[in-house]
């Protein structure tokens, strides 16, 4: 997959919690730590996501913060 987002990182999906609207879908990355996306419920229904799933984290956003 090719696109424009410099911060993207691999994984493997190891947990994906449901809810009414939103899912929590957490991600072991290749270079530690985990991360924990909360997307859609539709968008982990569309995109089949499942426990074991090799996926790409791909962080969207105009800030990016660091705490100590």
């Amino acid at each position: 997959m090719e696109i424009s987002a410099r911060n993207q990182f691999s994984g493997r999906v190891t947990a994906v919690r449901k809810g009414n609207i939103m899912a929590e879908v957490e991600v072991k990355l290749d270079a530690p730590p985990s991360m924990l996306a909360a997307i859609t419920k539709s968008s982990v229904e569309r995109l089949g996501l499942a426990e074991g799933d090799a996926v790409t984290v791909i962080i969207k956003s105009t800030e990016v913060l660091i705490g100590k």
